[in-house]
């Protein structure tokens, strides 16, 4: 293969290049290093269809994101001359899609203030101020929403409110079993010194990996990193 690399230069150090930066913005298996580095062209050639361009269809999140730019900026004229509760609501929308939590909370805050009969909208609040990490300021909305997805008992959780949180996890696993959901338990568990079953539940975790579909897999892979981390600090433990 090395014999071989001179008639590919210097596209191979090309795609080698392409391809390491893919592998540490996503950081997918290990093993795929070991493709790239040492497989030279072919190698390279290999992660790309393999890992790289099945990732193109992330772009569009790309595209949507100019998108949405373009329409928060319509949306902010219309609440000059019309500052109802749906233009907040679909302003907060957008500005969470975008990750800028703080202003999505205050656009929510804006359209609970012109009407406070959306439960939705008190849901979508709680979102933005768990993307800030003000767990505190979000269980009042999770609890007016009944803890949707794990987010209030992890909240509990978070704010150091263990038995509450054991009462709402209780119900949540029970029919949740969401990447995030698993994770969190496993997590909560840890807090509590129930390493033994924390240990089970992350290993639950890593097990579903298996039964989703690749693309699946690719968007759940943050969740899985977590879950990885935290099966070492229990090894370690």
């Amino acid at each position: 293969m090395f014999g071989l690399s001179h008639l590919f230069y210097p596209w191979g150090l090309i795609l080698q290049g392409i391809a390491i930066v893919h592998f540490v913005r996503r950081r997918p298996e290990n093993y795929w290093f070991y493709v790239i580095f040492f497989g030279s062209f072919i190698g390279a050639s290999v992660y790309i269809v393999a890992e790289v361009l099945p990732d193109l269809g992330l772009l569009r999140g790309v595209f949507q994101g100019f998108a949405r730019g373009s329409r928060i900026k319509i949306v902010e004229t219309q609440i000059l001359d019309n500052p109802s509760a749906a233009n907040y609501e679909e302003l907060g929308e957008l500005y969470k899609d975008q990750k800028q939590f703080a202003k999505a909370r205050e656009a929510f805050t804006k359209a609970i203030e012109a009407r406070s009969d959306s439960v939705y909208t008190f849901y979508y609040r709680a979102q933005a101020s768990l993307g800030m990490e003000d767990y505190t300021g979000a269980i009042p909305d999770l609890e007016r929403v009944v803890g949707s997805d794990g987010l209030l008992a992890d909240a509990y959780a978070r704010t150091g409110q263990l038995d509450r949180a054991a009462h709402a996890y209780t119900e949540v696993t029970q029919f949740s079993t969401t990447t995030e959901t698993l994770y969190n338990y496993a997590y909560f568990l840890k807090l509590q010194g129930r390493r033994e079953e924390a240990r089970e539940w992350a290993e639950k975790l890593l097990a579903k990996k298996r039964t989703l579909p690749r693309y699946m897999q690719r968007y759940e892979r943050p969740w899985f990193r977590k879950g990885k981390i935290l099966l070492k600090e229990l090894a370690a433990a």
